[in-house]
């Protein structure tokens, strides 16, 4: 990862949405365009000429932008090789994605879904692209222009968490989607026994001193609701003209009923703020520091007003989230070393595991 002083968000360039699939990661492409224009529904128009690109940015499964001609949708399945349990669902993100547009306008619509896995490998579903803009460490020149960028992009997101969070799953039968009853601590050992499969010996007193300290002081949720489980801010895409409004939010495959201060610990987990260490990149990007972002505990204020949710105790759901960053970096670093992933940018992305350790422990410790 970057350090903070390496970017400038305001004149750097930021990295390009699509590029050429990596090395290691096309499909089979002539087999999925013939299913893709035998499957997909009528009013889509797939007589265009076919192409592909990737969207590079994401680092677990892989999302290619299909177009043709004039039409474009995406394309997501799992990465390559062994998966950790429950991860990487595109089954789940397609029930998901095919019903929550109807009353969630930021959620993409599905529209096709094939578990015959000689198709694309893997499971996978096709929906449709939003075009917009994806803000990590580096403004996108579209908006610079904006009054109080940070500050707006950070209410916008604040909202729509909260929005998302008001949803009742019922409306669009999904209320079966999860089991809130234990999801909690469900989470907290399920993540457990996903850092068991691919732990690092350096790590694993710390983690396990973790693991015991969120047992041991386990929260009551306060209402079932919708559960994204990675909602940050690179998950989120913005219209260029309106930076008041969340336009999509991405990445659904791990959608579940439960506690919502689950969502806002993972917030908050990646978030920076005025009194973090500017030398150290918290988990999300670097430069995010240094956009004018509202504070934690702004976004916090924010969300509780919209939400009328008690924060009091969101320090423990932050805790969950930093012990659960680890875990993941973890896996992406754990299939890089065995192979399944080419990559290179996971050949080093568990070096920060200590800091997301200690700070797990100080938050679990005020």
């Amino acid at each position: 990862m970057w350090k903070h002083e390496d970017v400038d968000p305001f004149n750097d360039e930021p990295q390009p949405e699509t590029a050429l699939v990596r090395a290691g990661e096309d499909l089979d492409w002539q087999t999925v365009e013939s299913f893709l224009r035998d499957s997909l529904p009528q009013e889509i128009d797939t007589t265009g000429k076919f192409d592909i690109r990737q969207f590079p940015n994401g680092a677990a499964n892989l999302t290619y932008l299909i177009s043709f001609g004039e039409t474009e949708l995406v394309l997501r399945r799992p990465p390559f090789g062994d998966l950790a349990p429950g991860a990487h669902d595109m089954t789940r993100e397609y029930k998901v994605l095919s019903k929550l547009w109807k009353i969630f306008p930021k959620a993409p619509r599905a529209y096709l879904f094939c578990d015959d896995e000689t198709v694309a490998g893997a499971a996978m579903f096709v929906m449709e692209r939003r075009v917009g803009e994806v803000i990590r460490g580096i403004i996108p020149h579209s908006m610079r222009h904006h009054d109080r960028l940070g500050n707006r992009i950070g209410r916008a997101l604040s909202s729509a968490i909260a929005e998302f969070h008001a949803l009742s799953p019922a409306d669009i039968k999904l209320e079966t989607l999860g089991k809130p009853d234990g999801f909690v601590l469900r989470q907290v050992e399920g993540w457990k026994k996903r850092w068991d499969l691919v732990s690092a010996e350096q790590h694993q007193h710390g983690m396990n001193d973790v693991y015991s300290a969120l047992l041991a002081d386990l929260p009551e949720p306060q209402r079932v609701a919708f559960v994204h489980n990675d909602l940050k801010l690179d998950n989120c895409m913005f219209e260029a003209d309106n930076p008041d409004d969340v336009y999509a939010i991405f990445d659904w495959d791990m959608t579940t009923l439960g506690d919502p201060l689950v969502d806002f610990g993972t917030l908050l987990n990646y978030w920076p703020d005025p009194d973090d260490d500017p030398d150290v990149v918290r988990g999300g990007h670097a430069g995010l520091n240094q956009m004018g972002l509202p504070s934690r505990a702004q976004m916090t204020e924010y969300y509780a007003e919209k939400s009328s949710l008690d924060l009091a105790n969101i320090h423990w759901y932050e805790a969950f989230a930093q012990w659960k960053t680890a875990t993941v970096l973890q896996q992406l670093h754990y299939r890089w070393k065995v192979g399944d992933s080419t990559d290179e940018r996971m050949a080093t992305i568990a070096d920060g595991l200590p800091r997301f350790i200690q700070k797990a422990e100080d938050l679990l410790n005020m």
